[in-house]
């Protein structure tokens, strides 16, 4: 697939902008908070309807207005698509395919897809669980566009099975309708979580074998990655009736802790993916070149996923992974990458890159939320 042009309203800092990519490759140069990670995260909206960033839509409005829009044209094999995305300060969200207003956010995913490496990313091995949950998740959603409603359905039970519990506990457990009434909401969610969980598992499965060829290729065979994923439920049988009556007894396990707590201690928003080097947990594992190694050869492998399931190349957003790399990282990316995926770069130097590498590049320069051609001049500066 190919990125043929991205149109920007009012999102982040840009107040209004039109790109068109005329290159495999663009490298957009700058200095820091002039814009460039804003324009990748605004691809990375319109192909998961999520920012890796966390946050809410008002923060990607430009200060003083009350909607953002983005829009763009993506070239695939079955031929051209116009996609929109509109996001309001009160969370209302509008999404156009093709001119077409769309009920439902899913049948807008799956058109474009593109994953991000950032030096963000670095988190996924010293981070919380909840990193790599959102992480997984981010990608499942590329994989199979339903998740996003699985996963919207089963969190919009957890809110609502908290806010059962952190009502007055003893009131309802005095009543003879609260038990049944919680025991509905476990049957719920245990159905949910296992729709979750099932999918988690089998991305990773696919991912796992994959991710270790990349970081044995990156390392020289002279470390063994493992992704394992750590479901909060056991899942020694995978058949979703088994599943669910092991959700639902883990529950009962639980019942008095989740009580006192006023909270949901079991189900997939519980999870981890657990990363191992040489059989030790990574974030405990070596240097931080050895972590970037890791996750380097976790997005590499996130690319070659989305392109064996979907059947084309996604787009590679580079955030100012470069300097994070040391140059032999840096050869092994830029070698796997080549030509095969529309790559956008960002950097606040061209000295990372080769002769090769910037001839056969288109190079935007991004100065206050505006992208010129050439290198602005100092009259665009002031």
């Amino acid at each position: 697939m190919y990125l043929q042009t991205l149109q920007l309203q009012q999102f982040r800092n840009y107040k209004q902008q039109q790109v068109e990519f005329a290159a495999p490759k663009t490298i957009l140069v700058g200095n820091n908070a002039q814009g460039k990670s804003n324009l990748l995260e605004a691809i990375e909206l319109l192909a998961t309807l999520r920012s890796h960033r966390h946050v809410r839509d008002r923060d990607l409005i430009l200060q003083g207005e009350d909607t953002a829009q983005i829009r763009a044209c993506v070239k695939r094999q079955t031929g051209i698509s116009s996609l929109s995305l509109t996001l309001r300060r009160n969370g209302r969200r509008t999404v156009t395919l093709n001119s077409e207003n769309l009920r439902r956010q899913l049948d807008f995913l799956g058109v474009l897809n593109a994953v991000q490496f950032s030096s963000l990313d670095l988190e996924l091995v010293r981070g919380l669980p909840e990193i790599r949950r959102h992480w997984l998740d981010s990608l499942l959603i590329q994989l199979e566009p339903i998740y996003t409603h699985i996963l919207q359905h089963y969190n919009q039970l957890l809110r609502q099975r908290n806010a059962f519990l952190k009502q007055n506990l003893e009131a309802h457990l005095r009543s003879t309708s609260a038990p049944s009434e919680l025991a509905i909401w476990n049957a719920q969610l245990a159905s949910a979580g296992t729709r979750v969980m099932r999918r988690r598992q089998r991305a990773i499965q696919r991912l796992a074998p994959i991710a270790k060829a990349w970081h044995a290729s990156i390392s020289g065979s002279t470390e063994t990655l493992q992704v394992k994923y750590a479901p909060n439920v056991p899942l020694e049988e995978n058949q979703p009736e088994q599943i669910q009556q092991a959700f639902l007894t883990k529950i009962q396990q639980r019942a008095i802790a989740e009580l006192r707590q006023g909270t949901t201690l079991v189900g997939p928003h519980r999870d981890e993916v657990e990363l191992t080097i040489n059989n030790t947990p990574a974030r405990q594992y070596g240097s931080q070149g050895q972590q970037r190694t890791l996750v380097l050869a976790l997005k590499l492998a996130e690319l070659q996923l989305i392109e064996e399931v979907i059947g084309e190349q996604p787009l590679l957003l580079l955030d100012d992974v470069l300097a994070e790399l040391d140059i032999s990282r840096q050869n092994q990316l830029l070698e796997a990458i080549q030509d095969r995926f529309q790559t956008l770069i960002t950097t606040t130097h061209l000295g990372s890159f080769d002769s090769q590498w910037l001839n056969s590049s288109q190079i935007l320069y991004v100065n206050h939320g505006e992208i010129f051609e050439s290198h602005p001049s100092y009259s665009h500066q002031k």
